[in-house]
């Protein structure tokens, strides 16, 4: 009984120390939260994972909607072209006066492969805290959120004349 009374205070100790070196390290301010900085591997590592698992978590019961509709596909490509391309870039949209301040770098969506339309669709609709990526379900409906979906995950075939037909509103 008193060794299993000295590991249990030992324990306790221990995650005693740990909860004061973490309040310590937070309080302190040692470590550079600008976004013109990056994060140590170590940090990089946990965040990724957390989202990663994060999202995964949340995104399993999510019904997918046909996302082959032309219609669908050109109305996306108008909202991606006001809300979307400053960040994430589209063909023929190399840069953007925004983008260079983002940390970490928002994926250039023309360029990446988007078949997993419920962890996309999550990520649209909730955002990603401190990411600089907004919850888009605020102010746009689901339906929406599905029209920029359909077009993001037509991006990578796409050429910049295409983006750039599809893309006008239909009052220019």
């Amino acid at each position: 009984m008193k060794a299993a009374a000295q590991i249990g205070l030992g324990i306790a100790f221990s995650m005693a120390a740990s909860a004061i070196g973490v309040a310590v390290f937070i309080y302190s301010g040692v470590y550079d939260i600008g976004a013109d900085d990056h994060h140590t591997k170590l940090v990089t590592a946990m965040i990724e994972t957390l989202r990663e698992h994060s999202i995964s978590v949340r995104a399993d019961s999510i019904n997918v909607p046909g996302l082959e509709d032309s219609a669908k596909i050109a109305a996306g490509a108008a909202r991606y072209s006001t809300l979307c391309v400053g960040c994430h870039l589209a063909p023929g949209v190399a840069k953007s006066t925004l983008r260079p301040g983002l940390y970490p770098h928002a994926p250039n969506l023309a360029q990446e492969d988007l078949q997993d339309a419920r962890r996309a669709f999550w990520t649209i609709k909730h955002g990603i805290k401190m990411s600089a990526m907004p919850a888009w379900g605020k102010s746009l409906d689901d339906a929406t959120i599905w029209e920029i979906l359909a077009f993001a995950r037509q991006m990578p075939a796409m050429s910049p004349e295409t983006y750039r037909q599809l893309s006008k509103s239909p009052t220019e």
